[in-house]
C-alpha cells in the first residue's frame, strides 16, 4: 500500500482523527493485493499492516487477490463488506490464503484486541492513514445509508462478491444419477441442446444480496381494467407496497437502499447492484402520485442522483445505459410528472434546477418528443455495404 500523506489535512482534523479515529489491523495481506476503503484503493506493499485514522461511521472495505507471476499479474474478483466503525475502535483481521479472504474472528477476542491496542505505537509506521480526500465524496454516496440498512441488505455471509458463488441445483452423488444425465461426448445439434446439457446452477445460500422485492404487479387485487391502466402508467401503488413492506417506519431508507446498490456496482463491481439501482430508479421516477405525497423522499432522491451521476464519466452512459436509452427516458418521465399539479413548489423548483444541470453536463434533451428517439437512417459512404 502506498503511503498516504496527512500533510494536506487541517492540523485540528488530523489530531481529532488520530485520537478518535478507528483502526483496521489487517495482518498477512499478500503483497500486490488490491485493497481499498470507500472510494480509494491501493496495491498492498510489503510493510502494510492496516489503515488508521478512519472517521467513525459506515465504510466499505474491498479487496482483490493478485497473483504475481514473473511476467504480468492476474487480479481476482473483488470482495467487499460494509463495516460500521466506532470512535477509537480496533478491528483485527488475518488474511486466509485458502479462501483469499479476511478473517475477522480475532476482533471478538478481547485479549488479542487489547494486545494490539497496547502495541499500536509500534504498529503505527505500518498503518496507512485513511484517504481523507475522499471522505466528502463517500459521505455524499452514503448519507442515507445506515448501519441497519446495510446489514439488512448485505448477504448473510457478510461478503459482497463481484462474481456470484454458484452451485448445481441438483447434486448427483451417485454414479447412476450422473449416468442418466445428457452425454457431452457428442456434438450438439443446436444452441438449445448445448444449454440443456449444462448443469442448472443456483446461488449458494447465504451469498445473495437481500434487496427489496419490487412488486411484479403494479396494481391492487381486484383492480378494474381502468385501474390496471392507471397503476401501470403511475407506479405509485407498487412504490407504496414496497415502502410498506420494507421501509414502513423510515421511507427515506429506500434512498439508502438505492445508495447501497450504487456502491455495490460502482465500487464493488457487482452488476446485480446496477440492475437493482435501475429498477428502483424507474419505480421512483414513474410514481406520479407518490411525488405529491412524499416530498422529502423526492427532495432526497434529487440530491442522491446529483452526487451519483456526478461521479460517473459521460461515456459510461454511451457504453451501457443508453443502449436502451434507460436513464434519459426514465428521467424524462420524472421531470414530466414532477412538474404536474399538486407537487410541492420547492420540490418542483429543485427538479427544474437538476434538469438544467443534467442538460448542461450531459447535453441531454428532456423536452424532446419520445418519437425523436426512433432509429436514425444513416447514409453510408459510397462503396460501403452492409451484409
Amino acid at each position: 500500500m502506498a503511503s498516504s500523506s496527512c500533510a494536506d489535512l487541517d492540523p485540528d482534523v488530523a489530531l481529532r482523527l488520530f485520537e478518535e479515529g478507528a483502526t483496521l489491523v489487517l495482518l498477512g495481506v499478500p503483497r500486490g493485493t488490491e485493497l481499498g476503503i470507500d472510494c480509494k484503493s491501493w496495491q498492498v506493499g510489503p510493510r502494510f499492516r492496516g489503515v488508521k485514522m478512519i472517521p467513525p461511521g459506515l465504510h466499505f472495505l474491498h479487496f482483490s487477490s493478485v497473483n504475481l507471476p514473473s511476467c504480468g499479474s492476474e487480479i481476482g474478483p473483488k470482495t467487499g463488506l460494509f463495516l460500521s466503525l466506532k470512535p477509537r475502535e480496533i478491528l483485527v483481521a488475518n488474511w486466509d490464503p485458502k479462501t483469499e479472504d479476511l478473517d475477522f474472528s480475532d476482533s471478538k477476542n478481547e485479549e488479542e484486541v487489547s494486545r494490539i491496542r497496547a502495541s499500536l505505537q509500534e504498529l503505527d509506521p505500518y498503518l496507512g492513514p485513511y484517504p481523507y480526500e475522499v471522505m466528502r465524496k463517500w459521505v455524499s454516496f452514503t448519507d442515507h445509508l445506515s448501519e441497519e440498512v446495510a446489514n439488512n441488505l448485505q448477504p448473510l455471509s457478510g461478503r459482497i462478491c463481484a462474481f456470484s458463488d454458484v452451485i448445481p441445483e441438483v447434486e448427483f452423488r451417485h454414479t447412476k444419477d450422473r449416468a442418466e444425465q445428457p452425454r457431452n461426448d457428442t456434438a450438439c445439434q443446436s444452441m438449445k441442446e448445448g444449454l440443456d446439457r449444462l448443469p442448472r446452477m443456483k446461488q449458494r445460500e447465504g451469498t445473495e444480496l437481500r434487496f427489496s422485492d419490487i412488486p411484479k404487479k403494479t396494481y391492487p387485487p381486484g383492480a378494474t381494467p381502468a385501474e390496471i391502466t392507471q397503476w401501470s402508467l403511475d407506479l405509485s401503488y407498487a412504490l407504496e407496497t414496497l415502502l410498506e413492506k420494507n421501509h414502513k417506519l423510515q421511507p427515506l431508507n429506500l434512498l439508502g437502499e438505492l445508495q447501497f446498490a450504487f456502491v455495490c456496482f460502482l465500487i464493488g463491481n457487482v452488476y446485480e447492484g446496477f440492475e437493482h439501482w435501475k429498477r428502483l430508479l424507474a419505480l421512483l421516477c414513474r410514481s406520479e402520485g407518490a411525488m405529491r405525497k412524499h416530498k422529502e423522499l423526492y427532495l432526497g432522491l434529487i440530491t442522491v442522483l446529483y452526487h451519483q451521476l456526478g461521479e460517473i464519466p459521460p461515456d459510461f452512459f454511451v457504453d451501457i445505459v443508453s443502449q436502451d436509452n434507460f436513464l434519459t427516458s426514465t428521467l424524462q418521465d420524472f421531470f414530466q410528472f414532477i412538474s404536474g399539479p399538486g407537487v410541492d413548489g420547492a420540490l418542483r423548483k429543485r427538479a427544474e434546477k437538476f434538469k438544467a444541470h443534467l442538460t448542461k453536463k450531459f447535453c441531454w434533451d428532456f423536452d424532446a418528443d419520445l418519437d425523436d428517439c426512433a432509429p436514425v437512417v444513416v447514409e453510408l459512404p459510397e462503396g460501403v455495404t452492409v451484409d
